[in-house]
């Protein structure tokens, strides 16, 4: 192999692991439902947060069964901490009441799966 071709072979080669299709099928943790996506190694987290409703959207590399699972939500604004319950709701978690999710709230999330140990997810609203 040339000089040339190994300078153009490790230049494609770094093109395809930058490109997102290389990272494989499912890979993509962009937010789907306009809200804030947490990653907790093949699970993804989206938070759609409003002041009325709380969402957690859960999807991973593989289908996540959801059925069987518990979920709890920690809203922190600066020393106050508010406890949500989350209740499954077809495909997602959901919270229904006031909350306070301003820009700067972090927010800490406990979702345990039938037969596996928990999960915690952590966010913060940036705008």
């Amino acid at each position: 192999m040339t000089m040339r071709n190994s300078l153009a072979f490790a230049a494609t080669l770094t093109v395809l692991a930058a490109s997102p299709a290389w990272a494989g099928a499912g890979h993509d943790h962009s937010p789907k439902h306009g809200g804030i996506v947490a990653e907790v190694k093949d699970v993804d987290f989206e938070f759609v947060l409003k002041a009325d409703v709380i969402h957690v959207h859960v999807r991973g590399h593989k289908p996540v069964k959801l059925e069987g699972a518990t979920a709890k939500l920690s809203l922190l604004n600066g020393s106050q901490k508010t406890e949500v319950p989350l209740t499954l709701v077809g495909d997602k978690f959901e919270a229904k009441g006031s909350f306070d999710v301003s820009k700067g709230t972090k927010g800490v999330a406990v979702i345990t799966f039938a037969g596996m140990a928990p999960k915690t997810a952590r966010f913060e609203v940036k705008k």
